[in-house]
């Protein structure tokens, strides 16, 4: 018996052995076709990222298509020099890398789409219209809630919310507009920079255990700094007096939007707590807290089977208070972004493994030394979407010191607030206040914001280096 045990024991070693030895025989494809070819592949998608607006081609569909070809013709190549076995772990390397920030954001999603539905943050913006602020006490108040807001709800939805307050008030207003947009943005991302749940970036560096989720609140100074300086800058371009008067529907919170606050903030404490005490990735917290709301949702659909319209006139004209269907919160995720990240991360993935990651990361971080390389980092990311600026330096992984990555996460998250084009929140507020808040509005302002940008940096080494 012992010797069966043995001998099977031995193959088992022999097959890891061989496996491992397959998976870590890299072809440097760097000069090859096949590596030129991903390069074209990656830039063309990229390009057609860039001009979704004017195209009208969803963003995922290109990288998803630049993606599965990268892969593709690299797997060609391999399978021609003998070494296909080296493919498959590294595919499956990158998808498990995805598929955790899949179901991370996916549950995150769940609870916003939930928290709409149930008219919280209606409440919110109908209370902050009502209370008949002043334009400056209004651009203070919006910018500093998408601060605080940002680092528990992402960045988009919280400068959303905002900006519809501003345009409730603001109409006839447009330089309040336009400036506070801008504020909110700043705001926004810099509140997303200290915080694992305020930003993807920040996200992926918390899932990739880099830091510690108690460690990013060591960029909380430097954030605020990141926010304070623009803001107070443009505190005196914002029109003195109060907005008239204006007529605003009622709205009222729905059954349970509170109760479903708290179960996202317990969703979170949940993530937070598998990751820190028992080691779990906090994917699995999020899914776990994903059953709060599935639970939560079965009480509230008992509670609709028993509820009673005999009581509305006409019979049955009431809306049903208690009517929830978590699917339906599901399914209105933001299935295109989710997609896109699949892509980001495959292909972004796809020129690591060829070897151009090691090559930027040994002229980057190598030359150009890594506080200077982690300040480019942060500029290139106002111009190419930060998500894959974040995923290639975690892939290459450079050999820094625990402030050189908190200062690369604080870079890559309040870097996008250069241009507008440089975070979703800046481009989906182009969209919502359309005419007011544009490219070259925001990049009047560029070099304010890139003052909080370097003050912000200062204030972290002198903090943290």
């Amino acid at each position: 018996m012992k010797k069966i045990i043995a001998f099977t024991g031995g193959l088992l070693l022999s097959a890891i052995a061989v496996a491992s030895s397959d998976s870590s025989a890299r072809i440097d494809l760097t000069d090859h076709w096949v590596g030129w070819a991903s390069l074209g592949l990656f830039f063309i998608a990229y390009m057609l990222v860039v001009f979704e607006e004017q195209i009208h081609l969803r963003k995922s569909k290109p990288v998803m298509l630049a993606a599965g070809l990268i892969w593709v013709i690299i797997a060609v190549a391999y399978n021609i020099e003998g070494n296909s076995g080296a493919i498959k772990p590294a595919i499956e390397h990158n998808f498990l890398e995805y598929s955790q920030l899949f179901f991370f954001l996916l549950v995150a999603m769940t609870y916003i789409n939930a928290m709409l539905e149930r008219g919280v943050f209606d409440a919110l913006r109908l209370w902050l219209v009502e209370q008949g602020y002043s334009y400056r006490s209004l651009f203070w108040l919006t910018g500093v809630l998408a601060f605080f807001i940002s680092p528990v709800a992402d960045n988009l939805t919280t400068a959303l919310i905002m900006c519809a307050v501003v345009l409730a008030v603001g109409n006839k207003e447009p330089r309040f507009v336009t400036i506070a947009c801008i504020n909110i943005v700043v705001g926004a991302n810099a509140g997303g920079a200290f915080s694992p749940f305020g930003d993807i970036t920040t996200l992926m560096v918390w899932q990739k255990g880099v830091i510690e989720f108690t460690e990013f609140f060591a960029l909380l100074i430097p954030s605020v700094v990141n926010f304070l300086i623009p803001a107070a800058i443009m505190h005196f371009a914002i029109p003195r007096g109060k907005p008239s008067a204006i007529q605003v529907n009622s709205v009222s919170m729905k059954f349970g939007g509170l109760t479903i606050v708290f179960l996202f903030l317990m969703t979170i404490a949940t993530a937070v707590s598998f990751h820190n005490f028992l080691h779990i990735p906090p994917v699995f917290g999020m899914m776990t807290g994903l059953v709060y709301l599935k639970l939560y949702g079965y009480y509230l659909r008992r509670q609709s089977k028993s509820w009673s319209h005999a009581t509305t006139n006409p019979p049955g004209s009431a809306e049903d208070p208690y009517d929830f269907d978590v699917f339906a919160k599901i399914a209105k995720a933001e299935w295109d972004t989710l997609f896109f990240f699949y892509g980001v991360i495959l292909a972004v993935g796809g020129l690591g493994f060829i070897g151009y990651l090691g090559m930027a990361s040994e002229f980057i971080y190598g030359e150009l030394g890594a506080t200077n390389a982690n300040i480019l980092i942060g500029i290139m990311s106002a111009v190419v979407d930060n998500i894959p600026v974040m995923f290639a330096v975690l892939s290459m992984n450079p050999a820094m010191s625990h402030v050189q990555w908190l200062l690369v996460t604080l870079t890559a998250g309040v870097g996008g607030s250069l241009l507008s084009i440089g975070s979703a929140a800046g481009v989906a507020l182009m969209g919502q206040a359309r005419g007011q808040y544009t490219f070259f509005s925001h990049l009047k302002w560029t070099p304010v914001i890139a003052l909080g940008y370097g003050a912000s940096i200062w204030v972290h080494l002198v903090l943290n280096g």
